[in-house]
């Protein structure tokens, strides 16, 4: 049975082919853990192999694992849904937030950040496939809402966010994450992150521009849901 060790070992392999394929430097993209629904001893063995980046989509469940590994030099990435309610916490115990979809909860994040703490890192989540369920602003609305956003204190926009429709099909992920890196092209901003790809597509992220690949199954085995 492997460990989470050669779980990273495997999956940091993969990451590093795919940048090779298509002549990128394999240290341009960076791994964030998705440990939502796992425990805090799953990411004490994933620092302990050297990751110190991860994903949480629950709130409450993130708060519990950072209280229990305050030990540990981690930097915690807010993925999930964002609720009002839900603003004041993420903008004070998280270092990223890659899923902004609407300026309020910008303006919220920019106004309960603590001043003590480095401006909180910015991704605007677009719903690059049109799906009713996801979250996500829509391609037209992006350029507006990004230079508000890039206009707020306390927050420093770094890219996009997506996570397209699930395809087995290459040349429909390669098109989706390419019209993610061409949306963030045409903003005219100084960004520099692009946070798509999983387990099953990082390949294609990779080639097509992405910087951050979000990576749970791969790393920690299947989720259970039934875990808060």
């Amino acid at each position: 049975m492997s460990t989470i060790a050669d779980n990273i070992g495997v999956v940091s392999q993969r990451i590093r082919a795919a940048a090779e394929a298509v002549q990128r430097d394999p240290d341009s993209v960076h791994l964030l853990a998705v440990s939502k629904t796992k425990p805090a001893q799953a990411v004490r063995e994933a620092c302990a192999a050297g990751l110190r980046d991860f994903g949480e989509n629950y709130l409450q469940e993130a708060l519990s694992k950072q209280v229990e590994l305050t030990d540990l030099p981690l930097s915690w990435h807010f993925i999930g849904p964002i609720q009002s309610n839900k603003t004041r916490a993420i903008a004070e115990h998280f270092a990223w937030v890659h899923s902004v979809d609407r300026l309020k909860i910008a303006q919220r994040l920019s106004e309960q950040r603590p001043a003590e703490l480095p401006p909180l890192n910015i991704c605007i989540q677009v719903n690059v496939s049109g799906e009713a369920s996801k979250s996500g602003c829509t391609p037209a609305d992006l350029p507006a809402l990004a230079n508000a956003i890039s206009a707020l204190p306390r927050l420093t926009l770094r890219g996009l966010m997506a996570i397209p429709e699930p395809t087995d099909d290459r040349a429909a992920q390669d098109a989706a994450f390419a019209t993610v890196r061409d949306l963030q092209a045409s903003l005219n901003l100084p960004l520099d992150t692009l946070s798509m790809g999983m387990s099953h597509d990082l390949e294609s992220a990779i080639a097509q521009g992405a910087t951050w690949v979000r990576i749970g199954t791969a790393l920690f085995g299947a989720r259970d849901y039934g875990q808060p």
